[in-house]
């Protein structure tokens, strides 16, 4: 697997390719593959973490200096969730270079994507390691900051339901209402049906 590929999309070298080749390394790739002398990429995606939290938040503090505590909190969510951090990492191709067990690679569901956004973390962790502070803000700055203005324009940082009662609001000038259909199961795992109501009138079920 040719990581210089890698090297060249995201425009930093790395001094000590083998921390890039770490942060792709899944944990069930060396289970399967213990003889190959790699480490997993966990104690990057911890380090990575923790840049990209200080990162962001440092941006936004910047950006919204009028800003409350909550909302910044809401917006740096946003940005560094799973959704977003693994969207970013395929637009970097970064599935061509993980290194997973055969199990593992056959998923591309929603356990693929955190892998991805773990992945994404881990390489934020080896740059700061290889390159420092510094270089890994310029890397975070390229792939997420670009998303701000659309994160805090369309209300993506709320939640789905504080977010559909304000449209609902602004819309139809009624609030939401939420009841229960139905509920079926044991005590210990029941499973419930709710409507969701504007008015009278009922728009959807959830379950």
């Amino acid at each position: 697997m040719d990581f210089n590929q890698f090297e060249n999309k995201i425009g930093h070298h790395f001094n000590n390719q083998p921390l890039l080749e770490q942060a792709f390394t899944h944990r069930s790739y060396i289970n399967e593959n213990r003889a190959s002398g790699r480490e997993h990429n966990e104690r990057l995606e911890f380090l990575g973490d923790a840049v990209l939290e200080l990162v962001v938040t440092e941006f936004l503090f910047a950006k919204y200096p009028d800003k409350a505590e909550g909302d910044l909190t809401s917006y740096r969510a946003a940005l560094v969730n799973t959704v977003s951090i693994s969207d970013a990492a395929t637009k970097l191709g970064m599935n061509e270079f993980l290194l997973l067990s055969r199990g593992e690679a056959k998923d591309t569901g929603r356990a693929r994507a955190i892998i991805l956004a773990n992945a994404f973390e881990a390489v934020i962790g080896a740059i700061y390691l290889d390159q420092g502070y510094e270089s890994a803000k310029k890397f975070i700055a390229e792939q997420l900051f670009h998303k701000t203005d659309e994160v805090v324009e369309k209300g993506l940082w709320q939640d789905a339901k504080s977010r559909f009662q304000e449209i609902a609001q602004e819309k139809n000038a009624v609030t939401p209402s939420y009841d229960v259909i139905s509920q079926t199961g044991p005590d210990h795992d029941k499973r419930f049906v709710v409507g969701v109501y504007l008015g009278t009138d009922k728009i959807a079920t959830g379950e």
